[in-house]
């Protein structure tokens, strides 16, 4: 009599282990992600068009500090057409960087980042940690302040009469190497706060560093040029305020160097991997309300 063949398929074993899942792909695993910052970004316009009025005084004032922000550069150029080689709409241009940048900062990064420490603080991480998704993800996109967007619309307002004072238009290569260039800015920015943000594993109270940030910030409302020696080293290696703007507003003018721009583009992902890491490490110093 001829046996049946035995099945080599480890699911039908009596008590063996299932199968391991597969990991999910890169492109599943963004979309994903994606779905999950629609979902945080939905939410919290919800949460802003329950106080409209709140909105619009808010969305006033910032419209009131973007005036402010203008006060030194005509101030400056009041008495003299240039300065370290740039003219006044020129300068225009990096305030408007500088306008659009401020945006996402106190739009996007800092409401959710600041957060974090008081949950360092008190213990509550907890929460974040036990999430079946990444935690930076998660408290890097845990609230947003929707009527910034009014910086955005302030910064568009600069870049266009910056330009028309220019008497010429952005070529389009310009302009897609511009926005290639906002987003390196933004990864820079994003990870000095989180550098900032993971000296709470240590420090607790961060306070003055993120004072200390939002100074060394508004430096970058001018062109690097107008920095000499240690100033403008710092300013461009240590605390890079001429990624943030300088180099968005020369993309934008075309006079940036594909050069320059390539080991601007490879310093700011290595700023980014450092900032990722530390922010590891600091997870591992973390302690939770229950000890």
């Amino acid at each position: 009599m001829i046996e049946p063949p035995i099945s080599t398929s480890t699911s039908t074993l009596p008590g063996a282990a299932p199968a391991p899942l597969a990991a999910p792909s890169l492109g599943a695993t963004i979309a994903r992600y994606a779905r999950l910052l629609r979902v945080q970004a939905r939410v919290a316009v919800i949460s802003a068009m329950q106080y409209r009025a709140d909105f619009l005084v808010r969305g006033s004032i910032a419209l009131l500090w973007t005036g402010v922000t203008l006060v030194p550069i005509l101030v400056v150029y009041g008495s003299r057409k240039s300065v370290a080689g740039w003219s006044f709409p020129e300068a225009l241009v990096v305030v408007g960087w500088f306008t659009l940048l401020k945006g996402i900062l106190e739009g996007a990064i800092s409401p959710s980042l600041t957060a974090v420490v008081e949950h360092v603080r008190k213990g509550t991480l907890d929460f974040v940690l036990l999430k079946p998704a990444d935690a930076q993800f998660l408290v890097s996109t845990a609230s947003f302040e929707p009527w910034r967007v009014l910086d955005f619309i302030s910064a568009v307002a600069i870049f266009s009469y910056a330009f028309r004072q220019l008497h010429r238009w952005p070529r389009l290569s310009a302009v897609l190497l511009s926005l290639l260039f906002l987003g390196v800015a933004v990864l820079v920015l994003y990870a000095i706060w989180i550098l900032v943000v993971s000296a709470a594993f240590w420090v607790v109270k961060v306070d003055n560093l993120s004072y200390l940030f939002g100074s060394l910030f508004d430096v970058a409302r001018w062109p690097i040029n107008v920095f000499e020696g240690a100033l403008r080293i710092v300013f461009t290696f240590v605390f890079p305020v001429a990624i943030m703007t300088t180099f968005p507003s020369l993309a934008l003018l075309g006079k940036l160097a594909l050069s320059d721009a390539a080991l601007a583009v490879v310093g700011a992902v290595a700023f980014a991997a450092i900032a990722r890491q530390v922010w590891m490490r600091a997870l591992g110093h973390y302690t939770s309300a229950g000890g």
